[in-house]
Formats: structure tokens, C-alpha cells, sequence
């Protein structure tokens, strides 16, 4: 007998979020062992990550630290591994989205418990099952996906808190595309991250990551820049991390992530951020789905509110021409196989022509705000 599409939603096993957790955390990962691998890297380890080790040991754990190469690439994965003499009851990943995923390959290959510490909120990457995987150059690899989600995700926003605040709103561009991507997959049926059809949770979780940022992130923002833990900070941390994960996994990815993706084709703007590059690829989607005026202006206006980029001078590619984006273009119609299913022109000339629509609109909107 023929069963229909399975619907799929998939988590974290444990989600803990509270202010100064990082320093009281021995009663969640005693559960786990005693014997830990941490992957971090120098600039996290100065931060906090040695003093989180000092914690560990006067709480009797044995503690293997090791020097996150600066790329999730195969290779810097394997190198780590590689290091690892004496097989550890679990793994310890603290830093940003690249560290994580590392950690959470790690736990893959050696079959442990996975334990994930963000330090920023500048992408969902935290709560997934997948590792991005990319080339030593930067260039984007593959979606490597693995058969569990992390056991454990130690959310503090005192330690968020301390980072610059430009993380913070590259957590929003990459969060604000979750429920406008996972909608264009949910309107042809199509297969997410989790490997099934979408969920009616999924969708909701979704959309309360988009709205949580959008009552609370241009003031979450500003605690940010004081580095001071606020109830709007830790909403919107929520909602970059947490909601945004549990929507994109279980929700679906589509064009806007194709297409930052492939922004490396172009050899500019290596200086951009994730959520950066999802900000602009949003906006561009949004324009191709031929969305509302009021809409596209609600996400626009919110992103020149946090410094997110909407023009491709932001992007640093003021200069490009029209074969340099087809480059890109062509990229992000070939790296996402359902890509030809949306219910829109996702043909490179049409996600070209969005480009420069973006950036135009985008100009002409600042220019009018700025003449009321």
C-alpha cells in the first residue's frame, strides 16, 4: 500500500536559554559524561571560551581543546578528528556557525553526544542537524546532513550580548527569510531539510520568528550596542536562533538561500556576513514573487533600521556587471533541485533582473524617506 509524502518536523533534543547559563551549566551536561572534546577558535577561547574550559575542570570534567581551523571544510574537519587520541563521551562546540558545524560533524564521525554553545545570534545554524561544508577557498560546498540534532543547545544571551551588534542583525536577515522561504516550499508541496513535507508547526514557528523580530529588534538592537541583556534581546535571540532553526528545517529553504549561497561565484564581498547575504537574496525573492508594495517596505525599512544591505554597493558590488551576477545567478539556479518548481520566474536572467530591482528600489525608497 502507498502512503502519502510523510510530514517531518525534527529538533534539538534540549533547548536551554538563560542569562549567565554558560557558568552554571555542569547539571545539563553531566547527563552527557565527563570526558569532553571543545572546538573553538582563538578569538572565542580569549573571549570566554578558556575560562568556560577552567569552569569545566573545576567540575571535574576532562577537557580536550582543540583550535578551530577558520573554514568547515572537509579538510580542517578531519584534521580535528584527527586530534582527538582519547574518544571523548562528548562534544563541545562554542563560537559561530562554522565552529558549530564543525562540532556537530565531529559528533557525527565519533558517534557522541553533541553539545552546541552559540556565542552569537547571527544565525540559526545552532539548532540544525545539517553542517554547510565549505571549500578551503570559501566557496560553498555542500549541506552535509546528519542523523541526529544536537542533544543539547546552551543559549546565554550574557554572552551574546558582548558581541558587536552587526552579528545580531545578520541573525535577522538570515531569520526574517525563514517563513518566506519555507512558504514558497510549502505552496508545491515540497521536501525540506527534514527530509519530509512541511509542517503546519513548522510554518507557525516560522512566522512567530518573524514576528518576535519585527516587534522587538530595532530595541533588541540598541541593548545590543550597549551590551546589556534586555526581554526584547532575549526574544529576538529566541527568534534567530530557536524559532528560525526549528522553522528552516522543518519548513524548507528555497531561493534566497540558493542564491547567498552562490554570492562567492563573484569573488566580491567576501566581507559579508550569512545573514548579510540572505538580506539581500530575501529582498530579491520577494520581488520576484512579485510580493506587495507594504511588504517589501516592512523587510526593507527594518533592514536599513539594522545596517542590513539592500543596495549592491552594501554588498560591495556597486560595479558589477550584468555577466559578473549572471555568474552568481547561474550559480543559485543550478545549487537548489526544486528550484524550477517555485511558482515563480527563478530563470537567471529573472534573478538578475531581481537584483538590480532591488537595488534600485532600494535607493529610490531612502531617497524618498529621506525628502519627507
Amino acid at each position: 500500500m502507498q502512503i502519502d509524502l510523510p510530514k517531518i518536523f525534527i529538533s534539538p533534543s534540549n533547548y536551554i536559554q538563560a542569562k549567565n547559563i554558560l557558568f552554571n551549566a555542569d547539571p545539563y551536561l553531566s547527563r552527557y559524561g565527563t570526558k569532553a572534546v571543545i572546538v573553538g577558535d582563538e578569538n572565542v577561547y580569549g573571549l570566554v571560551g578558556d575560562r568556560f574550559i577552567d569552569y569545566l575542570k573545576d567540575n571535574d570534567y576532562t577537557v580536550t581543546k582543540l583550535m578551530f581551523g577558520g573554514e568547515a571544510s572537509p579538510e580542517e574537519i578531519q584534521k580535528a578528528i584527527d586530534e582527538i587520541k582519547d574518544p571523548p563521551d562528548f562534544v563541545i562546540g562554542i563560537g559561530g556557525g562554522k565552529t558549530l558545524d564543525t562540532a556537530k560533524e565531529i559528533g557525527q564521525h565519533l558517534n557522541i553526544y553533541t553539545v552546541i554553545i552559540p556565542t552569537l545570534a547571527s544565525t540559526d545554524a545552532p539548532i540544525s542537524r545539517l553542517s554547510v561544508l565549505y571549500n578551503e577557498d570559501g566557496t560553498f560546498n555542500a549541506y552535509q546532513f546528519h542523523t541526529k540534532s544536537p542533544d543539547l543547545v546552551l543559549v546565554d544571551p550574557a554572552v551574546i550580548s558582548q558581541a558587536p551588534p552587526r552579528f545580531l542583525a545578520s541573525g535577522f536577515g538570515d531569520a526574517l527569510s525563514t517563513y518566506v522561504e519555507a512558504k514558497a516550499v510549502g505552496d508545491i508541496h515540497g521536501f525540506t531539510n527534514a527530509q519530509g513535507i512541511g509542517t503546519i508547526t513548522a510554518m507557525k514557528i516560522a512566522q512567530a520568528s518573524t514576528d518576535t523580530i519585527f516587534e522587538f529588534g530595532a530595541q533588541a538592537y540598541e541593548a545590543n550596542k550597549a551590551k546589556v541583556v534586555t526581554p526584547a534581546l532575549e526574544a529576538v535571540i529566541e527568534a534567530n536562533i530557536l524559532m528560525s532553526g526549528l522553522g528552516f528545517e522543518s519548513g524548507g529553504t528555497s531561493l534566497a538561500h540558493a542564491l547567498q549561497n552562490s554570492f562567492p561565484a563573484l569573488k566580491k564581498g567576501k566581507h559579508l556576513m550569512h545573514g548579510e547575504k540572505v538580506a539581500y537574496s530575501l529582498l530579491t525573492q520577494l520581488l520576484m514573487e512579485n510580493a506587495e508594495r507594504d511588504v517589501i517596505n516592512h523587510y526593507l525599512h527594518f533592514f536599513l533600521q539594522v545596517g542590513l544591505p539592500t543596495t549592491l554597493e552594501d554588498l560591495g558590488w556597486e560595479d558589477a556587471t550584468d555577466d559578473e551576477l549572471m555568474l552568481v545567478a547561474n550559480d543559485a539556479a543550478a545549487a537548489w533541485t526544486g528550484i524550477d518548481q517555485l511558482r515563480f520566474d527563478t530563470s537567471p536572467e529573472a534573478i538578475v533582473a531581481a537584483m538590480r530591482a532591488v537595488d534600485q528600489y532600494s535607493k529610490d525608497y531612502q531617497k524618498h524617506a529621506l525628502a519627507e
